[in-house]
């Protein structure tokens, strides 16, 4: 594959070495993961010992110091060739602590932000937090959360139900986006909070088509009290704002690099399989299929990197996106959405074409072709914007007709 998509910094080499180091213990468990239907715990007690689980995590905190958003996606894309569901939920995990890190480096030293941040990390870089993240509600969309946080002389109390909580049967934390209001204004926040805090209920509802490894069950938060300083605001509630643009982008691009990883899984089963095949030199339908699945693998590929460079080169021009406008926030969103929409479908034909050079033996579930074309599936429908709704938001935004919600 002559696209392969390169590390563009020291720590994002480091991250990376690491995650290749996980890509056979991953293939080799998640069969009976997936068959089983549950989250695999040696999985991510591989990814806390190598250092991936801390990858965000700066160094003098015990962590490997990754800052570039282009080789967070490279970093999922390679955990991703040996388990899917596994890449999906550290990347949740990793959102969370980038984030953190983030506001570890930008507030005062001794401050409060600053020493909880530093608290949580150097927790993170010993191996005792694992964070989940969250957005999904059923019925509504990410600018119009209906969980909800009131403040209360104890803290916030919250209420609501989140879908699609991935890893949380494993996390000891729980990242999720709420309303609350005051007197200032309507808005949407971020929580964070122990997992075990009461009132947190896992629901244990987990039951998928594909990522049936991922332990994304729906989570109910029932009057649960989250403390002071867990609650982040972030921008208004229901509209469209240069913060949960930008946050929106930055947590949800590297989740389009699993799917990239899994396409890259798939094409090598294919060239494996057909290498080994006898009679393929006279099929030219064979090389005519593996050409075309190249060329999409090279244009997903290199739309991703694209993409990651383009996020850091963002990153360092707008201050981590505190000096970001609107409108390059919704620029930001568009190119991101250009890139999920090639991603998704190139990576779903690379899957089904190795599917259809397999033959029968693809269709049995001992094949790992059979989950990955499951897995894929999960890529079109993560918000924001399903493929439904993603091409009206990119055509709005290159006409600069910015969309409020």
């Amino acid at each position: 594959m002559s696209y392969n998509i390169a590390p563009r910094t020291p720590a994002g080499e480091r991250v990376i070495a690491a995650a290749n180091t996980l890509i056979e213990p991953f293939r080799m468990r998640a069969d009976a993961a997936d068959r089983a239907n549950e989250i695999c715990a040696e999985n991510y007690l591989d990814m806390q010992r190598s250092g991936v689980a801390a990858a965000f995590v700066p160094e003098e905190l015990g962590g490997m110091g990754l800052r570039s958003m282009h080789d967070w996606i490279l970093t999922i894309a390679t955990l991703a060739k040996g388990d899917g569901s596994a890449a999906i939920a550290i990347s949740m995990h990793l959102s969370a602590t980038r984030g953190l890190a983030a506001l570890y480096r930008a507030s005062e030293a001794g401050s409060a932000p600053h020493l909880r941040a530093r608290k949580i990390l150097e927790a993170v870089a010993k191996s005792e937090i694992l964070i989940c993240s969250t957005t999904t509600e059923r019925g509504t969309d990410n600018l119009h959360p209906l969980t909800e946080a009131v403040g209360t002389e104890d803290g916030w109390r919250l209420n609501g139900m989140k879908n699609f909580v991935t890893m949380s049967p494993l996390a000891t934390h729980v990242a999720t986006n709420v309303r609350t209001r005051d007197a200032e204004g309507d808005f949407i926040a971020n929580v964070l909070m122990r997992m075990d805090t009461e009132g947190v209920l896992q629901q244990g509802d987990w039951d998928a088509l594909g990522m049936r490894a991922s332990g994304s069950q729906s989570v109910k938060f029932d009057n649960c009290l989250a403390p002071h300083d867990g609650l982040r605001k972030i921008g208004p509630w229901g509209r469209w704002s240069t913060p949960v643009l930008v946050n929106r982008t930055l947590a949800n691009v590297p989740l389009v690099g699993a799917f990239l990883g899994i396409a890259e899984a798939a094409f090598q089963y294919a060239l494996d399989g057909q290498s080994k095949a006898q009679g393929t030199e006279n099929r030219p339908g064979v090389y005519n299929a593996l050409a075309e699945m190249e060329i999409l693998l090279a244009t997903a590929q290199c739309i991703l990197a694209q993409i990651g460079t383009k996020l850091d080169d963002f990153m360092a021009e707008t201050k981590g996106g505190a000096t970001a406008t609107y409108e390059q926030g919704h620029e930001l969103m568009k190119d991101y959405q250009s890139a999920k929409w090639v991603v998704n479908r190139n990576a779903i034909d690379i899957v089904s074409q190795a599917m259809d050079l397999s033959g029968g033996g693809g269709f049995m579930a001992r094949n790992p072709l059979s989950r990955l074309y499951r897995d894929v599936r999960a890529g079109p429908f993560m918000q924001p914007y399903s493929p439904i709704d993603a091409r009206d938001y990119m055509g709005k935004v290159l006409l600069g007709a910015y969309p409020e919600t």
